[in-house]
């Protein structure tokens, strides 16, 4: 359970830290058409940002190792813009998967959260800049994982919508 866990507070800090992962393992190449959050990341946004009123506007988050490897520190920095202050109340709907089975599917509370990170509520507007490391657990068995985090402000306004897919492997895989 400590790393679904993990998994859920790496996808938590990319979203409040202004940076997330999405559903590609591979270097991102901008594309205007492509979801892929900036950086090298496997994080992908659940939809076109431009198109909606996203209070966060993701600039770069950087993963290493990427893609994440258990056993390993994985390194996350996130930068990103609020276009307004969050408060407390701002909440995360977090999804996890492992294959087709739904490990995690809860409401979690985005500042509570935050703490995990060092930060606290309210989340200032403008420029955020994250950095945290994460020791994996050597345990985390070998497979697909899927990862969502939809994520509003108190009052139900979009805050970012990220998806990530991570495959770990057997170390005989390797």
């Amino acid at each position: 359970m400590k790393a679904f866990s993990t998994l859920a507070l790496l996808l938590l800090s990319s979203i409040a830290s202004a940076d997330f992962f999405g559903s590609s393992q591979k270097a991102i190449v901008e594309d205007s058409n492509d979801l892929s959050v900036p950086g090298d990341n496997p994080l992908n946004y659940c939809e076109d940002p431009s198109e909606g009123n996203h209070i966060l506007k993701i600039t770069n988050v950087d993963l290493e190792p990427n893609p994440p490897e258990a056993g390993k520190t994985l390194s996350i920095k996130a930068t990103g813009n609020f276009t307004q202050e969050i408060e407390e109340g701002a909440y995360a709907m977090l999804s996890v998967k492992f294959g087709s089975i739904r490990l995690i599917h809860r409401r979690e509370d985005l500042c509570q959260q935050m703490k995990n990170i060092d930060k606290e509520c309210p989340l200032e507007k403008g420029e955020t800049i994250i950095t945290r490391d994460i020791d994996l657990p050597q345990q985390i068995p070998p497979g697909t994982f899927s990862v969502e985090g939809d994520v509003y402000t108190k009052d139900d306004k979009k805050i970012t919508c990220l998806q990530a897919t991570v495959s770990f492997k057997r170390k005989s895989d390797l």
